[in-house]
């Protein structure tokens, strides 16, 4: 059976052939973008295209050796979707689109993007940021979130999906968005310094969180 050829981003699919998603921060993308990826879908004779609950554009099913040949295609960066590293940072439309807002979570969810996406890590984390206590960016399952509200940024930690869920807890609120980010990069860099050997949550979880509090300086 195939395996994951991950220097590549490509992932293995169950008829043999591989799957690559190109890196779309928040899923934003150009008509002119989306254009070359139905191009590059016929191109290759893609078995489908999927939008993945990561805010990126799967082209499912491109064959082993046409994947570098894809991947320059597409003129992309490559989607993070295996690998010990930050996986995502999702975001929803925030108050620049939606009535519901408190706060910008574009403009901060590609700020984080820019520091975070592929930052290679003991093991795997995603990211989100969400405009309003609604939630649609699943901050409640992150390793690291953001929910805004009138007076700035509430941070959550230690969220995750999969197999053993978790919901995430509160650290901070209040946060403005340099301190957000500079409360994001303390964690990160703790979590690369202890460098345990699972998610998040459960690295708290051992130390406890008033532990982890105290050692984030709150």
């Amino acid at each position: 059976m195939a395996k994951n050829i991950e220097e590549k981003s490509a992932i293995k699919q169950n008829n043999g052939r591989y799957a690559i998603a190109p890196h779309l921060p928040g899923g934003l993308i150009t008509p002119e973008q989306l254009r070359k990826v139905a191009d590059v879908a016929e191109q290759f004779n893609a078995d489908a295209i999927k939008l993945t609950s990561s805010q990126r554009i799967a082209l499912i099913g491109v064959d082993e050796d046409k994947i570098d040949e894809a991947w320059a295609a597409v003129g992309e960066p490559q989607g993070m979707a295996i690998g010990m590293c930050v996986r995502s940072v999702k975001f929803c439309p925030g108050n620049q689109y939606c009535p519901f807002g408190q706060q910008d979570a574009i403009g901060f969810g590609l700020r984080l993007d820019k520091l975070f996406y592929a930052k290679q890590l003991p093991m795997k984390a995603k990211l989100g940021v969400t405009g309003c206590t609604l939630d649609c960016a699943e901050t409640c399952i992150k390793d690291i979130g953001f929910i805004g509200a009138k007076k700035g940024w509430k941070m959550v930690v230690g969220g995750n999906g999969g197999p053993t869920p978790r919901l995430s807890q509160k650290l901070a609120i209040n946060l403005s968005d340099d301190e957000a980010e500079a409360l994001a990069l303390k964690v990160v860099d703790l979590f690369v310094e202890d460098a345990p050997k699972t998610r998040m949550g459960k690295w708290i979880d051992k130390m406890g969180f008033e532990t982890f509090k105290e050692r984030m300086g709150l």
